[in-house]
């Protein structure tokens, strides 16, 4: 970020990294109600629903998006109550969209515990994650607002084919950086958009605000699987809650990749076309990977590409004073990218 950009929202200067603290300290009682619809929402007459859904939105996520619908509510002055159910039904089409891709990924860690579908089976997961998404339309059909069912709809609509056409470029070594970034877009990106763009909807702003905030959700959402693309390679399974170079053995091309290879000599690309292809995923290969994404300046051109995307939505904010509630969320960006450093 850069220094003015910082300077122009933040009053006191802040001591310390960038942290979720602000956004946290901001929505705290408005996520207590959020909390409580999740609660209610979760439960169902048959005990492994609430039992499966509850293992992963009890496991210790932070719940960025719904309280970036919170904060984007705060930030527009709006004083009633209906963003709650909603901020509910974002974080059920998260956590629904979870489950489905530990299944397909066969991942086994989530946040440093086991996936739900390792210990209750991948039908089971698959199902539940069909519950959640069905709360998640109860509680946007109750919520009475055709803009607001036509945003959230739509976003999950998208999550899939995001997911869809990862699926397809899993493998594919020639992957672009333009398939890629359309992805992360659609896979990440779209439910921080919308997350933020229903609060003003129901804040009854127009079109430009509309606008400013699904910008400002949209490149914080890229700019967060930017860094959790490079993390995959840099950090470990205690830091990420996940285990390290599953992105590697699962054949992903990420954007570290697509760099390194376009960047590599022969010897070198043919290694990441058997890396990619699953023929080369050992301990050794990923060492190996780590090192090139390193030398060819693959992951450090990741993080820029980050921080690129992270000013973006920082400027998406500029048609709005300066607030306790713009601090938060300009910090949220930052907390987003520092996660690197």
């Amino acid at each position: 970020m850069t220094a003015s950009a910082s300077e122009n929202v933040h009053s006191i200067k802040r001591a310390g990294p960038p942290s979720l603290d602000p956004m946290m300290a901001l929505v705290a009682g408005g996520m207590n109600s959020v909390n409580a619809v999740i609660l209610d929402r979760m439960q169902s007459r048959i005990p492994l629903i609430p039992e499966l859904a509850g293992h992963l939105i009890a496991g210790g996520g932070k719940r960025m998006r719904p309280m970036l619908t919170l904060a984007s509510a705060e930030l527009l002055g709006y004083s009633g109550t209906r963003h709650h159910k909603l901020a509910a039904a974002v974080e059920f089409i998260h956590t629904a969209t979870l489950l489905h891709d530990d299944v397909v990924d066969g991942s086994g860690l989530r946040r440093g515990r086991k996936t739900a579908n390792i210990i209750w089976g991948n039908s089971a997961s698959v199902l539940v994650g069909d519950f959640l998404f069905s709360r998640s339309f109860e509680l946007m059909v109750e919520d009475g607002s055709l803009k607001v069912l036509k945003i959230l709809s739509n976003a999950s609509a998208v999550i899939a084919e995001g997911e869809v056409n990862q699926l397809t470029a899993q493998r594919r070594i020639d992957t672009s950086e333009e398939q890629y970034l359309d992805i992360i877009g659609a896979k990440t990106a779209a439910l921080f958009a919308a997350a933020c763009r229903i609060s003003a909807v129901v804040a009854e702003r127009d079109e430009a605000q509309e606008h400013a905030l699904d910008a400002y959700g949209r490149y914080l959402g890229i700019a967060f699987q930017l860094v959790d693309d490079a993390l995959d390679y840099e950090s470990d399974g205690a830091t990420m809650g996940k285990d390290a170079g599953d992105d590697f053995r699962d054949g992903k091309v990420t954007l570290p990749v697509i760099l390194a290879y376009a960047r590599g000599d022969e010897g070198e690309r043919a290694f990441w076309k058997a890396a990619i292809a699953g023929h080369s995923i050992s301990d050794d290969d990923l060492a190996h990977a780590t090192g090139l994404l390193r030398r060819s300046g693959a992951i450090a051109d990741t993080l820029a590409r980050a921080r690129h995307y992270g000013q973006r939505a920082i400027d998406a904010l500029g048609m709005f004073g300066n607030s306790r509630a713009k601090a938060a969320l300009v910090e949220a960006v930052e907390f987003a990218i520092a996660r690197a450093y």
